[in-house]
């Protein structure tokens, strides 16, 4: 749209197709999943609609929006057990967090469109403190699958490298405060650091 190829019309076009093609799949799979497919959409539309800068709001809606692909695909194989909520969980908490602190990166572009974020409200070290918080719980919650026997030794050695890299990358992240581009490159390695730890679960499930 930026660049003038592709018009408004044309967008809102697209989006309606898609929409109607991603709901009436949903629908062939039960009526929870299409129930549960016509909520994320709700979310994902109103976020764009109305709730983007509305900072912690606006952070749990793209949370959920990712961490529903764990809900929904359980539920639309029917098999939504405790050990897909918990990584349901796990994912909402990691993006929460992520989305905070890109909040603290953001703050300048934020406060010229009137956000809310945590940044700007509540201060900058606020949403550091909240974001550390938030991965702290998520290291905890991380090993809930080997606790209850859900998952053996081989997710023990991979969730414990993950959690390892987490609070590295979380110290650096506290220690270089202000500096714009090295803050970037370290939420980069976390956006890596948890697409290895889906990467990972996956296999591991599968053998």
């Amino acid at each position: 749209m930026p660049s003038g190829r592709v018009t408004a019309k044309e967008v809102v076009l697209l989006t309606i197709i898609l929409s109607f093609i991603g709901l009436l799949a949903a629908a062939f799979l039960g009526i929870p999943a299409f129930v549960l497919a016509l909520i994320t959409w709700v979310v994902g539309m109103s976020y764009n609609w109305r709730f983007k800068s509305s900072g912690l709001l606006g952070n749990m809606m793209v949370a959920f929006s990712v961490s529903v692909t764990f809900i929904f695909g359980g539920q639309a194989v029917g098999n939504l057990n405790g050990l897909v909520l918990t990584f349901g969980i796990l994912a909402f908490i990691f993006d929460l967090s992520e989305e905070i602190i890109n909040g603290v990166l953001d703050a300048k572009g934020d406060e010229e469109r009137s956000s809310k974020s945590i940044a700007i409200v509540y201060g900058r070290k606020a949403a550091m403190r909240l974001s550390s918080a938030l991965f702290a719980s998520f290291i905890v919650i991380s090993f809930i699958p080997y606790l209850t026997g859900w998952l053996g030794f081989l997710y023990l050695g991979m969730v414990s490298c993950v959690d390892i890299a987490v609070i590295i990358l979380l110290v650096e992240l506290n220690t270089r405060s202000g500096r714009i581009e090295e803050e970037r490159r370290i939420v980069r390695f976390l956006y890596i650091t948890m697409l290895l730890f889906i990467i990972s679960f996956l296999v591991i499930v599968a053998f």
